[in-house]
């Protein structure tokens, strides 16, 4: 009957302190036997409940051995084979022998340092990418709670705008940058016309693994908000938005000219120079010297062209005249 109080006192102890490493992956019963025999020096007799928190100031407590535990997922078996070598022994030697408290506090500080130095060495927690959606590469093994922390991430991420002319085709990836598992399954919802993130305002329309939702040829109809969710077995990872915004082809075609003729005259009617060069300016002109000069030139080539005109028609018209001498007999 006192062996059976003293275990639920002591159980009890254990238990009202917050977890640790240690409570992760020792039994209760290893813990026992381990403080069976813990001597107080001091009153030389013995006392479990100090055997106790000195595990709980060691280990509990201790923020190396937190930090050292948090290790990548997959990897609490490791720790729990790290810890258990360095406390089962311990276990075996004390159990049922007296000692006292000065050897537990050198033996288990001592099992604290070296579970610190191997934990380290496991992977680490590969990283979390923002902002969205439940990762779970990037849960981190906590061992106040003997479980994985995930990234805390919301499930639903930004909605994300996009632009396409009616007709147009559109395409819409259910993608993100993390590691998905390969069970997954991948829901397509739409709510029209709204630009909304209430689950209850979607309606499904695709189902499968296919990350791709296409529309060939869009239409007004189509303008809204598209879901995609993401879910392995039963669990959902992510929740993706898309707010489609369709624009009716005469209105674009209409703007598009507009745009055009805006950019093409300058005040007062002239065109825009051509590609390339500066914008709203023209050709330079001339200097008024350079101007009389060209005008000079091209009057004296016009006059010289009439002169050599003139001249060359003068023999022809002599010539003329002394054949029609001769022909009356003069």
């Amino acid at each position: 009957m006192c062996t059976s109080a003293l275990w639920l006192v002591c159980v009890s102890l254990l238990f009202s302190t917050s977890l640790s490493c240690y409570q992760c992956f020792v039994d209760v019963q290893d813990s026992l036997r381990l403080c069976w025999g813990h001597v107080l020096t001091e009153y030389n007799v013995r006392n479990i409940d100090t055997c106790f928190k000195k595990l709980d100031r060691i280990f509990n407590y201790h923020e190396g051995v937190i930090e050292a535990g948090r290790v990548g997922e997959g990897y609490e078996k490791q720790l729990k084979e790290i810890l258990n070598a360095e406390i089962l022994p311990m276990v075996e030697e004390f159990d049922k022998k007296q000692n006292k408290d000065t050897v537990y506090e050198e033996r288990l500080q001592t099992a604290a340092d070296n579970f610190i130095a191997a934990a380290f060495k496991l992977p680490r927690v590969s990283g979390c990418f923002p902002p969205c959606g439940f990762q779970s590469a990037g849960a981190v093994y906590n061992c106040i709670t003997c479980q994985y922390d995930s990234c805390q991430f919301p499930l639903d991420c930004p909605v994300k705008e996009i632009k396409v002319t009616e007709n147009s085709r559109s395409q819409m990836w259910c993608d993100v940058p993390f590691h998905l598992p390969t069970d997954i399954e991948v829901i397509w919802r739409f709510a029209e016309e709204v630009k909304t993130q209430q689950v209850d305002q979607f309606k499904e329309v695709t189902a499968g693994v296919d990350p791709l939702y296409s529309i060939p040829s869009a239409r007004l109809q189509h303008q809204g908000t598209y879901q995609c969710e993401i879910y392995s077995g039963q669990r959902s990872i992510v929740r993706l938005y898309y707010y489609l915004t369709v624009t009716p082809q005469v209105v674009a075609g209409h703007t598009e000219l507009q745009e055009i003729f805006d950019l093409s005259l300058l005040p007062g009617g002239r065109l825009l120079p051509a590609l390339g060069g500066p914008p709203h300016s023209l050709l330079p002109l001339p200097s008024p010297p350079l101007l009389i000069a060209c005008l000079t030139a091209l009057l004296l080539l016009l006059f010289l062209s009439l002169g050599t005109l003139y001249w060359s028609s003068i023999p022809e018209q002599t010539s003329y005249a002394e054949q029609a001498d001769e022909d009356l007999g003069f």
